[in-house]
């Protein structure tokens, strides 16, 4: 009996996000009301979208954003390295005049 009141509660909580907006009344994308008798289209495990065009978009979308995340990370990453290899090389020269 305690069981079945836990998941009653569990269903009837609200989802995280916006309070009183329930995860599955509008399409994450264009925001298009999701009816009840109609197929919902799902990506990343829980985001709803009315259209598997809409899906496909926000699909596309998020890979650009990795692409220019991973972009920004590989600039960063060679402005370090460069960063590193110049310093190497002032220590370098320097203990080369004080040896000398």
């Amino acid at each position: 009996m305690a069981a079945s009141v836990a998941c009653a509660f569990f269903f009837d909580a609200e989802p995280v996000g916006e309070p009183g907006v329930h995860a599955l009344d509008a399409c994450a994308l264009c925001t298009k009301p999701l009816a009840r008798d109609s197929d919902i289209f799902m990506y990343r495990g829980d985001t709803p979208y009315c259209s598997e065009e809409c899906r496909h978009e926000q699909t596309q979308l998020d890979a650009a954003c990795a692409r220019q995340a991973a972009r920004a990370a590989a600039r960063r990453q060679k402005q370090f390295s460069s960063g590193t290899e110049s310093g190497r090389a002032r220590r370098e020269s320097w203990e080369v005049s004080v040896t000398s």
